[in-house]
């Protein structure tokens, strides 16, 4: 497997967004249900994801002054992740999340949140050089859900794109997170326009789509400053389009047990070998318009999100190169 490294100063994947505390429920010996206490929040994911493939990653976000916000910065920080741009706060709490399986791997969420600590992260917050050497920025729609979040996420995507850095967004979208009775589709859709690079879900697609079809959502993100868009749909192939192609890529065949990180692993697993291969925004297009570049791009993010659903956990899910590596080459 060939390697081509990336010489550029711009290295660096940075994610905003929140960071979080998982509590996976399992069944202890004597039946009773039990929580168990991990760290997660999907761009916090993707940070951590990059890391781990030895990415030069950054997290932005607010952490609360608590007892999860120490263990949070405290994991960041183990794991290799530069959390110079982490703020803390005492005004809101550590968001949780309560994570219960089924037998196949697949999870649903139990959230509290608001109040919350990474609401609360302002454009004051951002150091004045915050994406002066990032080659993406990667942010999800968490941090959309309140006006004045949702205001500093697309602060966020303004400021890395006049800066020269490749905008990604994965919509990541958790209803259950938005107030009820309102219309997430019109924020989204403000994120979704300043994003070069889209990962949806197969579900987060047909939600976009509504009752209409889905060339015209396709037509629609294209419209905007998106690129590319990459639909994954769980062990099923993945499709990718440009403004002029499409195509499907098959993914790869594992035991799931927890499907928790998966699709933050698939978005740490691009972004990282998009940067190791010297793919910048301005060459986004013409590496997914290359059938060999393409392949290679899209094997690395489907490998990675694989391997994360054979283990629990979000961080502690995210896999390291050797064992990405095993997987693509007893594959290739």
């Amino acid at each position: 497997m060939e390697e081509v490294v990336q010489t550029s100063a711009r290295r660096t994947i940075a994610c905003f967004g929140e960071a979080l505390i998982d509590f996976r429920a399992e069944r202890a010996d004597n039946g009773q249900r039990r929580f168990v206490e991990q760290p997660g929040g999907a761009p916090a994911n993707v940070a951590v994801g990059v890391a781990a493939l030895g990415g030069r990653a950054r997290f932005i976000g607010m952490l609360a002054q608590d007892m999860f916000g120490d263990a949070l910065q405290a994991a960041l920080s183990a794991r290799g992740v530069d959390i110079s741009q982490v703020r803390r706060t005492h005004e809101a709490p550590t968001a949780l999340a309560f994570v219960s399986l089924a037998d196949d791997g697949e999870r649903s969420f139990s959230f509290y949140r608001p109040p919350a600590a990474d609401l609360l992260f302002t454009e004051t917050d951002f150091a004045g050089n915050a994406f002066d050497d990032v080659a993406i920025l990667h942010v999800c729609s968490n941090s959309m859900t309140a006006p004045a979040i949702a205001a500093t996420t697309l602060q966020a995507m303004s400021r890395a794109d006049a800066a020269g850095a490749l905008v990604s967004q994965d919509l990541n979208l958790r209803p259950a997170l938005w107030p009820r009775g309102v219309d997430p589709s019109p924020t989204l859709w403000q994120a979704l326009a300043r994003a070069a690079l889209v990962k949806l879900s197969h579900e987060e697609l047909a939600f976009l789509t509504g009752d209409g079809d889905i060339a015209a959502t396709v037509a629609r993100l294209f419209a905007g400053d998106t690129q590319v868009l990459v639909v994954t749909n769980g062990a099923a192939p993945l499709r990718w389009w440009t403004r002029t192609r499409a195509g499907s890529v098959d993914t790869f065949r594992v035991d799931p047990i927890d499907t928790t990180a998966a699709g933050d692993a698939f978005v740490a697993g691009l972004l990282h070998r998009l940067v190791e291969r010297g793919v910048d925004r301005g060459g986004l297009v013409a590496a997914f318009e290359d059938d060999t570049l393409r392949a290679d791009l899209l094997r690395h993010g489907a490998a990675a999100g694989a391997l994360a659903t054979t283990r629990h956990g979000a961080f502690d899910a995210m896999p390291d190169t050797a064992s990405l590596r095993a997987l693509l080459e007893t594959t290739s």
